[in-house]
């Protein structure tokens, strides 16, 4: 008996806060800050990072995410994925280089290796796809915390000069951008998450444009130094197509792999949708610190595999639910009920990958 081939969507889902980013991106290229206005941006852009930081800490719910721990397995599996498959394949990347990635491109393909997993995109998309939503907002979650203090570590090992390396004022860097104020916010939470709840929209308007302001200065930067001249088309082709081995590479081995595992359905679902993307919301910012003035180059890369990943998840979301419906003996699958709903509105609005349409 022949299988329906799916249908792609008659739209594919293309995040317009991206578009938005590509237009930052424009105007950084038009009219780059340099001289007493790039000093301005770059303070500003400095203070919006802690901004956005602080605001991640004091919306991420630790308790919420600790209560999934009696799902041990999975979680650890999506963490794995994340910070150790990934990294992996980012370094074997290198092979790459230089035939088809310049070195630059290349350390932004590492990074986009080592940034955390989405949280709202993965819930999202598993609810789609009829999985374990639950599972996929504890992933997620824990995929941000253990991100705030990974990442750094991961880039600082592994990229090198590229990313600052281990010298004391990088690390210092990092701490007081990055970890002090999450830690500030987290011991704050109690105190002011209520008013970040009330005014969850007002306060994503801030995070968006503390991002735009941060992208605004990189590529101001990168202007100014004249570095790309280096991103010629066919490089940027080149690395598309290798964003998209990558993308296919962790798609199948989430799947697979969580099949070998002995993990049900809706579980390698979570596991798949989890652990195969990156959080533009995080890594972002992230970069802006780690990266310095070759951040422009370094979140290109990211900027183009967060597409892609929507795109790509969105048709196979849509497939894996007609799947469950056409499954033998199994008339329909599973809603999440009412209060596993409540708990993924809650879960995406107090996170990073929030603050940022589809993570």
């Amino acid at each position: 008996m022949s299988r329906r081939i799916p249908r792609l969507p008659s739209r594919l889902p293309v995040d317009p806060y991206v578009l938005v980013l590509i237009g930052t991106v424009l105007v950084a290229a038009i009219l780059p800050a340099s001289g007493a206005v790039a000093d301005v941006a770059g303070g500003a852009s400095t203070g919006a990072v802690a901004l956005l930081f602080f605001l991640y800490g004091a919306r991420l719910s630790t308790a919420e995410a600790l209560d999934g721990l009696r799902h041990w397995r999975l979680h650890l599996t999506v963490l794995a994925c994340t910070f150790l498959v990934f990294p992996l394949l980012g370094l074997a990347g290198g092979a790459l280089v230089p035939y088809v990635l310049t070195p630059q491109l290349h350390s932004g393909f590492l990074f986009l290796c080592l940034v955390p997993s989405t949280v709202q995109s993965s819930i999202a998309f598993t609810s789609i796809a009829r999985g374990n939503v639950p599972a996929a907002i504890c992933a997620g979650s824990f995929s941000s915390i253990a991100g705030i203090f990974l990442t750094p570590l991961l880039a600082a090992a592994l990229l090198g000069d590229d990313g600052g390396g281990f010298s004391a004022e990088a690390l210092l860097r990092i701490g007081v951008q990055l970890l002090l104020p999450f830690v500030a916010g987290q011991l704050l939470r109690r105190w002011i998450g209520g008013f970040l709840t009330r005014h969850k929209k007002v306060l994503g308007l801030v995070d968006r444009g503390s991002i735009l302001l941060v992208v605004y200065t990189a590529f101001s930067e990168g202007m100014v130094a004249g570095i790309w001249h280096q991103v010629t088309p066919v490089r940027l082709g080149a690395l598309l197509g290798a964003e998209a081995l990558l993308l296919a590479s962790m798609l199948a081995l989430t799947w697979y792999g969580a099949k070998r595992l002995g993990f049900g359905r809706e579980d390698r679902i979570a596991i798949q949708f989890a652990g195969s993307k990156k959080s533009l919301a995080s890594g972002l910012p992230m970069a802006s610190v780690i990266f310095g003035a070759q951040a422009s180059l370094a979140v290109l890369p990211l900027m183009l595999f967060h597409q892609m990943q929507l795109m790509v998840c969105a048709v196979l979301a849509k497939r894996r639910s007609r799947d469950a419906e056409t499954e033998p003996g199994r008339p329909g699958a599973p809603v999440p009920p009412p209060e596993d709903r409540e708990e993924c509105r809650r879960a995406g609005g107090a996170t990073a990958g929030e603050s940022v349409p589809a993570g």
